[in-house]
């Protein structure tokens, strides 16, 4: 329980980093382009919400019809967290660029010094991301397939929706752990392995983000607190195991 809270506070302490000389002009492009992905989302998930629950109602069999009130949060709340989910997914995939140079900025700021491969080519360094990105989108298909699969079914959905949360908040941590250990050449499979020896850690640090992106304002500012929080994360595991 302990690395669960020590996970979630890792986001907060990364807060005041993104203010400081050095750090705050990595900010901006990460901040612009979830900006416009959240706008994007409003816009069409408003346009779309209504008819898709209108659709899964007609497949409620008569007998379960006295769950129609409980499945509309609930698939509400699953339709809520697949789409912040696939947002921010795609937001670092434009972003993946940007958030390199800031992660290597906060750990300059908390170390004194930049990480040990952060000085690499700009143009290599974006092509590695972007790769990362693409992986993961790959990684987060295949298994948010199934679960979709689950949220389409009446009653079943019941379960589904805490799967959707852990499975959010695991996503969460994957997307920006990989940013600060990117810096150091660890690729998506072993950022993997790196967040399974640390599940508590990295459910801590997703489901705390999964509650951000959930708040007006606060949500449009989650890219930038995530990476610097996933660096302070890593250096401090660093630190620890020394």
């Amino acid at each position: 329980m302990l690395s669960f809270l020590r996970g979630a506070a890792c986001v907060f302490r990364g807060i005041p980093l993104l203010r400081l000389p050095g750090v705050r002009r990595h900010v901006i492009a990460p901040l612009l382009i979830n900006l416009l992905m959240f706008i994007a989302l409003v816009w069409y998930g408003i346009d779309r919400l209504a008819g898709l629950i209108a659709w899964i109602e007609t497949l409620l069999p008569a007998w379960l019809s006295w769950l129609d009130w409980l499945l509309w949060p609930v698939f509400t709340l699953i339709a809520l967290l697949a789409g912040v989910l696939i947002c921010l997914l795609l937001a670092s995939l434009i972003a993946a660029p940007f958030t390199g140079p800031l992660a290597a900025a906060v750990e300059t700021r908390l170390r004194g010094r930049p990480p040990a491969t952060g000085d690499g080519a700009f143009v290599a360094e974006t092509v590695a991301a972007l790769a990362g990105e693409a992986r993961k989108l790959g990684y987060f298909a295949l298994r948010a397939a199934p679960l979709g699969l689950l949220a389409l079914i009446p009653g079943v959905n019941l379960i589904a929706a805490p799967l959707w949360l852990l499975f959010s908040a695991w996503m969460l941590a994957l997307e920006y752990t990989e940013v600060p250990l990117g810096q150091r050449g660890l690729n998506f499979p072993a950022v993997r392995a790196y967040l399974r020896q640390r599940r508590l850690l990295a459910l801590g640090f997703g489901t705390t983000l999964l509650v951000l992106t959930l708040i007006p304002l606060v949500n449009l500012l989650v890219i930038p607190i995530a990476v610097a929080g996933a660096t302070v994360m890593v250096c401090e595991e660093r630190e620890t195991l020394r």
